[in-house]
């Protein structure tokens, strides 16, 4: 309701102006009325009911059916109330109603509470007072009913229009944030899956933890196909804290992989470090499947006062610029979910950069600001 709140605020603003305008064209023509004392009455009863009804006009929720017909009720009677306490040759003149331009107020309402049809309506049943009640079919009646029905049936139609652009807009956000549930799931799963791979292959670790590991992407991958949500990791309180992202990084290291970070923490909230390490090791593995048996690797971290970067270089076989779009169409993951996806949410860049015959380098960027 965002789009419709300045809106409403301006015909609450508009109609304690228009009351204002009201009483003082009163003011200077009171003394030729028939009977002044029933204006003063009616625009006493005006003030106190657009004073009373002002806090319904400040949204769709709170200005309801029963505050517009009464608002509707006080601009009829007072349009009404003008052809009876008038001159007739004042009428006749042209002289203006009670409400005056008060009654566009209520135009309004109808307009932001249903649109252009209930705008249209409010517009004819004042422009039929005004022809009954106060000078019957003239210029200025005219010119002025025209005049209320344009502009209360655009008004109508543009909230029409911001209502059902905003539908579509919550609509593409919720979306939005379903494929990147599921983006999210599908990394989980494809890093769980190749951490029980790399068990079987390198044949570490006892039957259980390969029953652990294999149950825990079963119920990932159900909750995947189910649409549900992969259990949280960690207890709540921790995902606030900060981690070192040099020990989380640092499992990596071995004969063939080195391993370059400051000598100081390099501290991210625990959830930003969690996803920039799976990041690193998606591309540690890839490493250790595609560069060959006698690549090496080295992974630099450095801490900048704005972003964290992580680079993962090898000198191993590389691969051609069209490799990656190929794989991705083949339903691997690895580098467009598990690297670029985490990457993308965490509002960090991803660069790739290979020839092949000479290495792959992967940049991983996260900035500190937001996280």
């Amino acid at each position: 309701m965002s789009v419709e709140l300045p809106l409403w605020r301006a015909i609450g603003y508009f109609r304690v102006l228009a009351l204002a305008y009201a009483i003082l064209r009163y003011i200077n023509s009171f003394h030729d009325f028939l009977h002044p004392v029933s204006g003063w009455i009616y625009l006493g009863a005006l003030t106190l009911w657009t004073l009373a009804s002002s806090r319904a006009f400040a949204g769709p929720h709170r200005c309801t059916w029963y505050v517009l017909g009464t608002d509707l009720a006080f601009a009829v009677t007072g349009i009404v109330m003008s052809g009876i306490i008038d001159k007739p040759d004042r009428i006749h003149a042209g002289a203006p109603t009670l409400p005056t331009i008060w009654a566009a107020g209520t135009v309004l309402g109808f307009a932001g509470k249903g649109g252009w049809k209930p705008a249209a309506f409010a517009a004819t049943v004042i422009g039929l007072a005004n022809i009954l009640g106060h000078g019957g079919i003239t210029p200025d009646n005219i010119h002025n009913i025209v005049l209320l029905m344009v502009a209360g049936c655009a008004i109508g139609y543009v909230i029409e229009l911001a209502r059902a652009s905003e539908t579509v807009l919550t609509r593409a956000l919720q979306v939005e944030a379903a494929t990147r549930e599921r983006e999210r799931l599908s990394r989980d799963i494809h890093d769980g899956v190749l951490q029980v791979l790399a068990l079987v292959q390198r044949r570490e670790g006892d039957l259980g933890d390969l029953g652990r590991l294999a149950g825990e992407q079963e119920r990932a991958l159900r909750a995947l196909m189910a649409g549900g949500p992969l259990p949280a990791q960690g207890a709540g309180g921790q995902e606030s804290a900060e981690k070192d992202l040099r020990q989380l990084v640092g499992v990596h290291a071995d004969e063939r992989i080195t391993v370059s970070a400051p000598g100081t923490p390099v501290l991210l909230p625990a959830h930003a470090a969690a996803e920039l390490a799976a990041a690193v090791g998606a591309a540690v593995d890839n490493v250790r499947r595609h560069a060959g048996e006698g690549a090496r690797a080295w992974i630099l971290v450095e801490d900048e006062p704005d972003a964290v970067t992580v680079s993962v270089r090898d000198d191993g076989a590389g691969f051609a610029a069209d490799r990656l779009g190929e794989a991705e169409q083949a339903g691997r993951l690895g580098v467009s979910q598990s690297i670029r996806g985490r990457l993308r949410d965490l509002g960090g860049t991803a660069e790739l950069y290979s020839v092949p015959g000479e290495g792959t380098e992967v940049e991983i960027r996260v900035p500190r600001k937001g996280q």
